[in-house]
């Protein structure tokens, strides 16, 4: 499975979101759903090294690749890599943080390949089903965090809502300064706590020259071997 840009400014923004690495850190448990090479996992577990993640696959060729990469990691004992579908799992604890890089394209024309299907259409997993599980799984005071493609920004708030969740914080991702939007860091909680002003920032990956713009190394400079 090919490791995308955006899915690595994912990552990095979730484990800052969680808090910055630090000895005195409280670990935190993570379910990791549809983790398909592990990036998401092994990003996390690099800045926050006290917490242990779940890391669940329904592909097996992809289980495995994660499987491989987490074990030739330094965080090998931190991540416990399962193969199954989250629709048939059934873990012994909620978590602190839900991280998932979902189907892309429910009610989209498919293409003949029946894994990049399963990866990006809803063979597998509706984004109603992936919230219930969410809903379900999350600590009280837990957060979740989705990467979706842009085109569904509108639609996310209601299937958000209906599931009895709230969205902190939506960052709009361009590939550019000269391109649209076209993914969306979200981050969630149960509706029941706190409540806390909705914020909306966005972030571009590169300028007009095709270069890294400042925001996206801050992110990424602790993963990337060249920025």
């Amino acid at each position: 499975m090919k490791v995308t840009t955006d899915g690595c400014l994912f990552g990095a923004w979730v484990a800052k979101e969680s808090g910055e690495s630090n000895e005195n850190l409280q670990s935190k448990n993570v379910l990791d759903i549809g983790t398909g090479t592990g990036l998401l996992s092994l990003m996390f577990a690099q800045q926050h090294f006290k917490s242990t993640i779940d890391a669940i696959e329904i592909d097996k060729e992809a289980y495995e690749q994660a499987k491989e990469n987490s074990s030739s990691s330094p965080w090998a004992d931190k991540i416990n890599v399962i193969h199954g579908d989250i629709m048939e799992f059934q873990p012994s604890q909620q978590y602190d943080v839900i991280i998932s890089n979902p189907p892309f394209y429910e009610n989209e024309l498919k293409s003949g390949n029946s894994k990049k299907n399963m990866a990006h259409h809803d063979n597998a997993l509706l984004i109603d089903d992936l919230l219930a599980i969410i809903k379900q799984n999350l600590k009280p005071k837990g957060r979740f965090y989705l990467l979706l493609p842009y085109k569904r920004n509108n639609e996310i708030d209601s299937c958000i809502a209906k599931n009895n969740l709230t969205i902190v914080q939506k960052v709009l991702v361009k590939q550019s300064t000269q391109h649209n939007y076209f993914r969306i860091l979200l981050s969630g909680k149960h509706t029941e706590n706190e409540k806390e002003d909705f914020i909306t920032t966005e972030i571009t990956i590169r300028n007009k020259e095709e270069k890294y713009k400042p925001e996206f190394i801050h992110l990424l400079k602790d993963y990337y071997l060249h920025l």
